[in-house]
């Protein structure tokens, strides 16, 4: 019998050891790649160029393809090649356990690390039902774009022009059909790549994409998205059957690839924490924006003068309470949620991170957000991953904008105007932007060489206007509360010698309050703090 029992285990550890599953080979280095950062035209396009020179981006040598030859001899210990990362150096693999530990003795290789069982990049076209996205049905009025501004924004000619949106998801199902997506798929899809399948095919597998895209790029009578006129490029990275560290790696390929392309805004609803295999688990002290895979991709992103967007997460029955990755990156513009009536959502993660920032960035209306499902029909959905697309839209517009902007100053303009930009907390983060809101930050920002409001904070009910440059004529000072309302307002004739104008602000109680000063060639619009 104890023979018997010694034999079964000898087949079982055999079948296992032959097994096929997908690894990741990391490299100790770039030795000997043909490669040069002198000549980044050899591996990046020329949007990517052009986008990382508006921002004085220069290649590094994290943009150096792997080493081919480093490629050639994991093929000859016998493993299958797929995607590999520039920025991390490293490749994605399919093999036996067996070949898994050989590859590790290879002088080149650092690590190999286990991302998920069995083999699936085959290229094929499997579709699935699975749905492991958070969301449910509800009713609600169309009032996204309303409360963001992105209405007057559209209707001022700033619907994305210009500019390339990658969309990260588990799949955009009927975008190909459904006749809201017509317009946009024929007209402005760039490029689509399924990294789970590894196959150009997208319009399959699940529809949480499409809902996603479409609050960016549906069009049709009834609904139009907030950027309907950038042009979009679909990755599938989300895996919807399974969760493993895989998925971390996919969403890394794309963002290299979008990179490379020439994409300006990555838009992505994903975010990973826990996973089926308990020990590629995160803890809540990993969230510190450099600790998770994804988050070192994210990371890298930015770096490369592209925007992140991403949702904050939805809390779920696991016990995990925190926003999850890469939300938790410096710089990634993570996004929250909240209701019509602008309360935070039951469901929206909030921070802080490990390290003590706040988080989540901005919050937006993902509590019955409205969204065109696959099939072309309205609906409403609940979920951080539709507010993240909401926050995309402007982020798109605000661009278009004022393009000489980098992706810093965007994420800077966005966070720094949002309604509590002065009183930040770990729910809503720094609040809900908008569009006239980051307008009016930008261009009193792009004159601040010319008028000053200070001190600032008021400590003594005495504010000063400051004129630069010698300025004749009539000048109105306004003073409004945060909902808009006019406390006071004072015109008089400006005559440079009473440079600087002062102010008496006893009347004012100690708060936040919006300060415009005009005059016949400039305006200023600023926040102004009495304590």
């Amino acid at each position: 019998m104890r023979g018997i029992f010694l034999s079964l285990c000898l087949i079982l550890l055999g079948e296992a050891s032959a097994q096929t599953n997908r690894y990741v080979v990391y490299f100790k280095d770039k030795v000997g790649t043909p490669y040069s950062i002198t000549q980044p035209e050899k591996y990046l396009s020329a949007p990517s160029l052009s986008r990382r020179a508006k921002q004085n981006i220069l290649a590094t040598e994290d943009d150096l393809p792997i080493n081919p030859a480093y490629i050639t001899k994991i093929k000859t210990a016998g493993a299958k090649t797929f995607f590999s990362s520039r920025w991390l150096n490293c490749l994605l693999v399919e093999c036996t356990a067996t070949i898994a530990s050989s590859l590790k003795q290879l002088t080149e290789v650092a690590s190999v690390e286990y991302a998920a069982p069995g083999s699936k990049l085959k290229g094929g076209r499997v579709a699935s039902s699975s749905n492991k996205f958070s969301s449910s049905q509800s009713q609600a009025a169309l009032a996204q774009y309303q409360q963001l501004g992105i209405d007057q924004m559209n209707a001022a000619g700033f619907n994305g022009g210009g500019f390339n949106i990658a969309i990260f998801d588990g799949g955009f199902s009927g975008v190909n059909t459904a006749a809201a997506f017509q317009t946009t798929y024929q007209q402005k899809i760039r490029y689509t790549y399924n990294f789970v399948e590894n196959s150009s095919s997208v319009y399959a597998f699940n529809d949480h994409g499409t809902e996603v895209f479409s609050i960016l790029g549906a069009q049709s009578a009834s609904y139009n998205g907030g950027a309907k006129d950038a042009s979009y490029f679909l990755f599938v990275t989300e895996d919807v059957s399974s969760e493993y560290r895989i998925e971390e790696y996919n969403w890394l390929f794309a963002a290299e690839r979008a990179d490379s392309l020439g994409v300006d805004i990555i838009s992505s609803s994903l975010g990973y924490n826990l996973f089926d295999d308990a020990s590629m688990n995160y803890k809540v002290s990993d969230l510190t924006g450099s600790t998770a895979i994804i988050s070192k991709a994210a990371s890298t992103a930015l770096k490369k003068g592209m925007m992140v967007v991403n949702s904050s997460g939805n809390k779920e029955n696991d016990g995990w309470n925190y926003i999850i990755f890469p939300a938790d990156v410096k710089g990634v513009l993570s996004v929250g949620s909240i209701t019509s009536t602008r309360t935070l959502s039951n469901f929206s993660l909030g921070g802080p991170t490990a390290d003590g920032r706040i988080k989540p960035d901005v919050v937006a209306l993902g509590s019955s957000a409205s969204v065109v499902n696959s099939f072309g029909n309205l609906t409403t959905k609940d979920g951080t991953s539709f507010s993240c697309p909401l926050i995309t839209c402007l982020v798109a517009g605000v661009w278009q904008a004022f393009p000489a902007l980098s992706a810093e100053g965007v994420y800077n303009a966005i966070v720094r105007s949002a309604d509590q930009s002065f009183n930040p907390d770990n729910f809503k983060g720094y609040g809900v932007p908008n569009f006239t809101a980051i307008k009016n930050y930008l261009e009193s920002t792009l004159i601040e060489d010319q008028i000053v409001v200070s001190p600032n904070p008021v400590t003594n009910n005495s504010m000063k206007v400051i004129f630069k440059e010698p300025k004749d004529g009539d000048i109105t000072v306004t003073i409004y509360d945060l909902q808009g309302r006019i406390l006071s307002t004072t015109t008089m004739k400006m005559i440079w010698q009473n440079n600087p104008l002062e102010f008496d602000l006893s009347m004012i109680a100690a708060g936040v309050y919006i300060v415009q000063v005009k005059t016949q060639t400039v305006s200023l619009t600023t926040r102004l703090v009495k304590i």
